[in-house]
């Protein structure tokens, strides 16, 4: 910049003495004088061509954490840890230049950067694996390390990168050590510096310890993927929503390690509990009303305004535009929005990509707000309970409720319209998405066979329940003591069986009151049975969640003999025994005073009738209905 302004400067000075000297004009003399001056005091401030400029170089490191003698650390369950360095090469020093070259008014300048590998122990014995990952405090993604785990055990061989630069009879195993090489570490985005490394080791129970307690991590064979909401939680494909100008938010990755939820929480899976093989895939809808001849059944959006960048999102034939938002609370979401179909077809490939079992289990959740006016069918009262379960889906007046349709052919016409008209045909995928071409109607049957052909097309599935926990639905009778919805799940059965083939497994998820019979007005239906013996049902399936213990506060209830409430051989006793086999409440006031009523059978000695525990009378002995207190 001096070179040019002085170069200026001294021409228009040089011109105003007029003449010339060997020739040259007086401007041309004052603009070469000018120039010399100009490029003197450019180089002063900016560096000549030929002066050389070094940056980031580094003359002293410091490794963190590598005292001699320093105890091993010893983790029980999942820790953070600070890794202590137990081996290193010497610092890589790279170096980059630019700048300079011939004519160049710009200096010469080089560049250090530098990496090194090094290896931390973690702690002493064996482990299950690594979460996450903190770099001076910041969580950083394990991706972005070149890492490899040593689990600890006492036949771990060297790290390759160790006896590469050791030499292989010299590098050491570390067997009986946890610990992790880093390999090739860039320290640019640490200052150059080897950052404090701490790490989220998990640990499983060892040796005595295992042995005494039992190992729950290597028991637990099968999960349920769980909550069964969120429009991309299943996907593996990395979405986000962005509103024109407004800042992306990430709709499915959530933690440091920069993949999806869904891979995360299953990389998290199979280090905390490695012995699962199955996983129940979950997929909800919303119900909203618990009178059967009125429930819709229908996928919904959190929100219906921005689309998933990387994924649209589509269910049953709708689009985003389309689709009823999830009910709100102040503003917020109850739930999450139902899966994308998309979502849900990488999460099955995913699962079977691991070596899963892939069990599909359609979810019904109920949104009604507290202040609804719907009429509850089980008190005749205005307003049906907020967020009720699935299971107290019933008729318009419940049985055993004045005017209730319960044993007639009104009540199978009620449940007929729970189920609605949706036939396997009205579906088709096709360019990529789930199409429906049946009657305009959001009810049972659309639910369940919508999923059969999206499983179908991500390539079957292990297993498929065609419905979960819908009591008050499968003890509705019709005419002649029938069970018209029990009917219905057995044709549901048949279209599933032909849309995913012989090789998947069908049942349906009874509720654990349900399972085992129909107790009403002193009857005795084995209602489900029908379904059980069907040859589409594979299986018999129970949500099981049957108590284990009676144990109250303070030291005069019925059970305080037993000494704890976490003494194994207490809650052992209450499998085969306790309430629901030995005892039952028969009212609220029963269960608060602890009066209890012992279980039998006067007339026909089969007190396993009664039982809901007894799975093993249940499944040993011929069933027959009671009807009219005469043993059918």
């Amino acid at each position: 910049m001096a070179t040019l302004l002085l170069s200026a400067a001294g021409a228009a000075i040089g011109s105003g003495f007029g003449g010339s000297v060997l020739g040259l004009t007086g401007a041309v003399i004052g603009r070469a004088v000018g120039a010399t001056l100009g490029r003197v005091i450019d180089q002063r401030l900016l560096g000549a061509g030929a002066e050389a400029v070094e940056m980031g170089r580094v003359e002293r490191f410091r490794l963190m954490g590598a005292s001699e003698g320093t105890a091993l650390a010893q983790v029980y369950g999942r820790t953070r840890v600070a890794g202590q360095v137990i081996w290193a090469t010497r610092f890589l020093e790279t170096a980059s230049k630019s700048g300079g070259g011939k004519g160049a008014s710009r200096p010469k300048v080089t560049s250090y950067s530098y990496s090194l590998s090094l290896a931390l122990a973690l702690c002493e014995g064996a482990v299950g694996g690594i979460g996450r990952i903190w770099a001076d405090g910041v969580e950083i993604r394990p991706s972005d390390l070149n890492l490899r785990l040593y689990h600890g055990t006492e036949d771990q061989l060297p790290d390759p990168k160790i006896a590469a630069v050791e030499g292989t009879d010299r590098a050491p195993a570390y067997r009986g050590i946890a610990y992790v090489v880093i390999e090739d570490l860039e320290l640019a985005p640490y200052g150059n510096r080897v950052p404090q490394l701490s790490f989220e080791v998990i640990r499983l129970a060892q040796r005595d310890l295992a042995a005494a307690v039992g190992d729950l991590a290597q028991a637990v064979r099968a999960v349920a993927l769980i909550p069964g909401t969120g429009e991309y939680a299943l996907a593996t494909t990395k979405v986000h929503y962005a509103d024109g100008d407004a800042a992306t938010v990430s709709a499915n990755v959530n933690s440091g390690s920069g993949r999806s939820d869904l891979e995360t929480s299953l990389d998290q899976l199979e280090t905390e509990l490695p012995r699962v093989g199955s996983v129940s895939l979950v997929v909800s809808w919303f119900g909203d009303d618990l009178r059967c001849g009125q429930c819709q059944i229908r996928p919904k959006v959190e929100q219906a305004q921005l689309e998933g960048a990387g994924m649209a999102w589509h269910v049953a034939g709708l689009k985003r535009e389309d689709a009823v938002e999830v009910a709100r609370v102040d503003g917020r979401q109850i739930y999450g929005g139902t899966p994308a179909d998309g979502a849900v077809i990488e999460a099955i490939a995913e699962l079977k990509r691991r070596g899963q079992e892939v069990m599909f289990y359609p979810f019904i959740l109920m949104e009604q707000l507290p202040g609804n006016a719907l009429p509850d069918p089980w008190t005749g009262a205005e307003g049906q309970p907020p967020l009720p379960w699935r299971g107290r889906i019933t008729l318009n007046a419940a049985p055993g409720m004045p005017g209730s349709a319960d044993g007639t052919a009104a009540a199978a016409a009620e449940v007929a319209d729970f189920l609605g008209t949706a036939m396997p045909e009205h579906f088709e995928w096709r360019e990529g998405r789930m199409r429906y071409d049946g009657p305009d109607e959001w009810r049972y049957r659309r639910f369940i066979l919508h999923y059969a052909h999206l499983c179908a097309v991500a390539g079957g599935v292990d297993a498929f329940c065609i419905g979960s926990e819908m009591r008050g639905l499968t003890q509705i009778r019709g005419a002649g003591h029938s069970f018209p919805a029990v009917e219905a799940l057995r044709q549901l059965a048949a279209e599933v069986r032909a849309i995913l083939g012989p090789e998947t497994r069908i049942s349906y998820a009874a509720d654990w009151s349900e399972y085992f019979g129909y107790h009403v007005e002193g009857d005795v239906y084995f209602h489900l049975d029908a379904l059980w013996a069907d040859p589409n049902i594979d299986f018999v399936g129970i949500d099981n969640y049957m108590p284990l213990s009676d144990w109250r506060e303070g030291e005069s209830h019925a059970d305080v003999d037993w000494g704890s409430l976490y003494r194994l051989d207490y809650l052992m006793a209450n499998v085969e025994g306790g309430e629901g086999y030995d005892w039952y409440y028969d009212s609220a006031e029963a269960a608060r005073l602890q009066r209890r009523r012992a279980i039998t059978d006067g007339a026909h000695q089969e007190p396993w009738v009664f039982r809901y525990k007894d799975l093993r009378g249940w499944w040993s002995h011929q069933h027959h209905d009671r009807i009219g207190g005469v043993r059918q």
